[in-house]
């Protein structure tokens, strides 16, 4: 894919530079040799950036949506060639053909809408004032809009409302009403070309067969429905009719956002007006029912606290409206707010704040640092926040880049990356060159490619109006815009040649010019780049999924938390095959019906999740959230399933205030109960443990609960010990509180057994050792980590840091059962295949260097502890060494490095290591008062 993508780039450029060749001068051979350069500087110089190198080497729909902008551009500039030609008109089919087959992909294709109309405009017409130029704007935008919130949601709409007509009014069979809006939509399209033919309509004949050959690009997304209507073990969302296709293609499960009027994050809700009802099929009635009426459901915001051109507007996290305040350096404007609670002032933020939140983040950091990535050079590969150290642009130009980050040359081991890429600001001088170039030779050429630049850039950015923090970064989806600036790039080459070839011959110009942007700019991009897009060998994800997977004993029930947790376990699953008896359950997936309706089901060798409740109890709108009113007066613990029951039973409802009954949950406090035979046998409980099996006792931790763990109670309550359960994280305190109490570790998934932890080491959940041992030493393997020469990224150092974690947690445990010689065995373990060389030692490597004091390998102990101590000291030096502006952006970091000098100082003293206690406590007190000094209020 990248190979023909790199072909078409090429093409582009070629054809945008012949066109200055041809319109001032004569093609010679010479000049048509610089314009093969152009494409080739320019093409490779986009295969190297950042943002699309990184996207073709991921399983990602970006490089894909990449490609049909670069095909639909393309097949615009050859329109343009043969507009005067008989069938030209093909070229324009062709196009709406591809768009339709890119809205199956990406929608980022469509932006391409207006260079497009300016290429077709500019063709066509002679006459190009500044009035007809903003006309064309506007048909261009008319033309995007009319796709994007016309044909995109509309076809399908209609489809759904043939559908619910059809079949509830005149009591048609399921999907009749979808066939005959289709016969009627094909009968109409056929019609309008006969109509158009006869009467000699080329222009509506021409937009009626775009019509057409978007709707059959568009078709590929029948698949999906032709799919989910097999039931595949994987069938998110369940598009299996036109009204649930609708709903996939809105992206109603991510929610909206305001763009051109909205409110702001801290906006008071005044009022509730209904949502748009879910549908869903009932074959037992044969219509389609509204499982959710969505009634009061969109909150109406007080007009105070509402703007144009709302830009802070998310307020679902506390961490959002802290970055809020800090990039927009919100003062506000205080407002009186009458509350249930009373009068309260809220500080409403100006549209002066809003605007620098805008200019900021979502154009100087989500965007503009972005561009300098690809084109200047990068920092390294750490997601950044907004600080100096992590994600930033960086030159490879010294003095420009310690002044702009702080020194850069003597950067301690930790922050070294392979992600670091150095381009020295020549693609973008190219880059500028080739633009100014492009400008003085073809005005009317700039001003497309221009738009292309802006509108899958800087378009993108006011749409997706983005939030902060982001969860990773989003360069990705700027690509289009990167792409048009290789396309100056290239013409940068030309601009070169036509300036030099005037005062030296024009073939050796050409060859001198060749020669040195080719070194010069793609060159050098691929050389810096080449370490950190480079993944052959690294197979640590798949390894680490079936790690997961074989951490389960046969036929268990696997509870994920998010899509970093279970996408790569549905590949080994799905592709590899590998432990496909084993379960796996998406939490967060857990809240919709038709997840849960999934999980019933059979899949593969693994037997249904078994719940008590029908989907009648569990659907859209029914229990989304439960709230707990605890009328448990004895303080006891209840029975989940006695809590299960009551929920499930609608005489069990509350009367809320808008005087709608809700079901509830009666008590706080509940438990598992346990037969003590049963987990035994079936080997839950290690019989080495069997008298000390009690129930597991846990709280419902605030005001209730949502649908997801809903189900998981209902899960644990129907289960009853028959299959093992399992959680790929311990951490279920934002529902329960007490229940990671009976969590194990016995591989990389925690097993819930029911024995309370009693020594965990202060982590959460505690170690089965015997299992756990066996698994780390014996059966998983990981995947190359230990080779240096493999490049791991951000989110697989943070995988690696996890394992190194467990590995200490298994040898501490170990050390803490006096099997010494396994706990120095793990130690080792880990060291081998997670080395220093690959990974940086850190604070996870702490447990493990305490776990070789317990087993009495003080040698192994000290080595590891000294090279801790030399780490955390580089690290204090290098903070320390920055200027104030700097330095204090590492203050998190400081008290960590403290931290650990600390613990190092005081593991040695109470093991009498005298050497190592001198240096770590005297380093520590060192760089404490150092601390002290820049924070006064500490040191009193």
């Amino acid at each position: 894919m990248q190979r023909i993508y790199d072909i078409i780039l090429f093409w582009s450029i070629t054809h945008l530079a012949r066109k200055i060749i041809v319109k001032h001068g004569e093609f010679s051979k010479p000049r048509m040799y610089a314009v093969l350069a152009s494409g080739l500087v320019g093409a490779l110089a986009y295969t190297f950036s950042d943002s699309f190198w990184f996207s073709a080497v991921e399983g990602e729909v970006y490089a894909m949506s990449s490609f049909f902008t670069a095909i639909v551009f393309w097949a615009i500039l050859k329109w343009e060639d043969e507009a005067d030609e008989k069938y030209a008109l093909r070229w324009l089919i062709l196009i709406a053909y591809l768009m339709g087959l890119s809205i199956g992909v990406h929608l980022l294709n469509l932006l391409t809408i207006p260079a497009i109309t300016f290429v077709y405009y500019f063709k066509k017409y002679k006459n190009h004032s500044f009035k007809n130029i903003v006309l064309v704007f506007i048909i261009s935008i008319i033309i995007l809009a009319g796709i994007m919130n016309g044909i995109i949601p509309w076809i399908v709409k209609l489809a759904g409302l043939f559908e619910l007509f059809f079949v509830n009014s005149v009591g048609l069979p399921f999907n009749w009403g979808t066939i005959i809006y289709f016969i009627l939509l094909i009968g109409g399209i056929v019609w309008g070309l006969k109509y158009t033919r006869r009467h000699k309509k080329v222009v509506a004949n021409t937009i009626i067969l775009a019509f057409t050959f978007i709707l059959i690009g568009y078709s590929s997304f029948l698949m999906l429905v032709i799919r989910s209507n097999t039931n595949t073990p994987i069938n998110e969302n369940n598009p299996s009719n036109a009204i649930g296709l609708l709903s996939y293609l809105n992206r109603e499960q991510y929610g909206d956002w305001p763009l051109l009027t909205g409110q702001y994050f801290n906006a008071p809700s005044i009022d509730a007006k209904d949502g748009k009802p879910v549908y869903e099929r009932d074959n037992a009635k044969g219509k389609y029912v509204i499982s959710n009426d969505k009634k009061g459901t969109v909150p109406v915001y007080d007009p105070r606290f509402t703007t144009l051109f709302p830009r802070m507007w998310s307020s679902s996290e506390q961490s959002q409206i802290n970055e809020y305040k800090r990039w927009g350096k919100i003062q506000g404007t205080p407002i009186q707010v009458e509350t249930p609670d009373g009068t309260q002032t809220i500080n409403k933020p100006t549209f002066t704040e809003n605007l620098r939140f805008f200019f900021s983040y979502q154009i100087r950091h989500m965007y503009y640092r972005y561009f300098m990535w690809n084109f200047v050079g990068k920092q390294n590969d750490t997601q950044g926040f907004g600080n100096n150290s992590d994600g930033n642009w960086i030159s490879g130009i010294s003095f420009m880049d310690n002044a702009r980050l702080g020194p850069q040359d003597n950067l301690p081991d930790s922050m070294k990356s392979k992600g670091t890429n150095k381009f020295y600001f020549l693609p973008l001088i190219l880059g500028l060159i080739g633009l100014y170039y492009h400008y003085k030779t073809q005005k009317n050429d700039t001003w497309v490619v221009a738009l292309l630049f802006v509108m899958t850039g800087l378009a993108i950015v006011v749409y997706l109006n983005q939030y902060c923090p982001q969860p990773r970064e989003r360069d990705y989806a700027y690509a289009g815009s990167f792409y048009a600036f290789a396309i100056w790039i290239g013409l940068g080459v030309l601009a070169l040649y036509d300036w030099i070839s005037r005062k030296l011959k024009p073939m050796l110009t050409v060859i001198l010019v060749t020669f040195f942007t080719l070194i010069l700019v793609p060159g050098i991009m691929g050389q810096q780049g080449w370490d950190d897009h480079d993944r052959s060998g690294r197979y640590s994800v798949l390894e680490i999924a079936k790690n997961y997977l074989n951490s389960c004993a046969p036929n268990a029930v696997l509870f994920t938390i998010g899509d970093n947790d279970t996408f790569p376990l549905w590949y080994a699953q799905e592709v590899e095959g590998i432990r496909t008896d084993v379960r796996v359950v998406n939490l967060s997936l857990l809240s919709g019906s038709w997840y849960v309706d999934q999980m019933t089901r059979k899949a593969y060798d693994s037997d249904p999740v078994p719940f008590s409740m029908k989907h009648d109890q569990y659907r859209d709108g029914n229990r989304d959230y439960v709230v707990l009113y605890d009328r448990n007066t004895k303080n006891i613990s209840v029975s989940v399933k006695d809590i299960i029951n009551f929920i499930a039973d609608d005489n069990n409802r509350l009367e809320v205030n808008n005087g709608k009954l809700m079901n509830y949950i009666p008590s706080k406090k509940m438990y598992i109960p346990v037969d003590s035979n049963l987990v035994v046998a079936n080997g839950t409980v290690p019989k080495a443990w069997d008298d000390s099996i009690v129930p597991v006792n846990f709280e419902v931790k605030g005001n209730g609960l949502t649908k997801n763990y809903l189900m998981l109670l209902d899960f644990l309550a129907t289960n009853n010990w028959k299959r093992p359960v399992y959680f790929s994280s311990p951490n279920l305190d934002e529902a329960f509180s007490g229940l990671s109490d009976y969590l194990y570790l016995e591989g990389l998934a925690y097993h819930l057994i029911p024995v309370k932890v009693q020594n965990d080491g202060g982590q959460v959940g505690g170690v089965n050792s015997q299992p756990m041992y066996d698994n780390f030493m014996n059966k998983f393997t990981w995947g190359n980590m230990n080779n240096p020469k493999v490049y791991l990224d951000e989110t697989h150092r943070r995988m690696a840091l996890n394992v190194r974690n467990n590995f200490g947690r298994l040898a501490d445990q170990l050390a803490v059962e006096g099997k010494k010689d396994k706990a120095i065995a793990v130690g080792d373990k880990c060291q081998k295949e997670l080395p220093d060389n690959c990974l940086t030692y850190d604070y996870y490597m702490l447990p493990l260097a305490e776990a070789y004091y317990k087993a009495g390998a003080f040698d192994k102990g000290n080595k590891l502890f000294t090279r801790l101590l030399n780490i955390y000291q580089q690290n204090l030096a290098y903070y320390y060494s920055l200027d104030p502006v700097y330095s204090s952006q590492f203050n998190m970091d400081k008290q960590q490095a403290l931290a650990v000098l600390q613990r190092i100082g005081q593991v040695a003293k109470a093991n009498n290591q005298k050497a190592l206690e001198t240096k770590a406590l005297g380093v520590f007190e060192k760089y404490y008062g150092f601390y002290v000094k820049e924070n006064k209020n500490l040191g009193q």
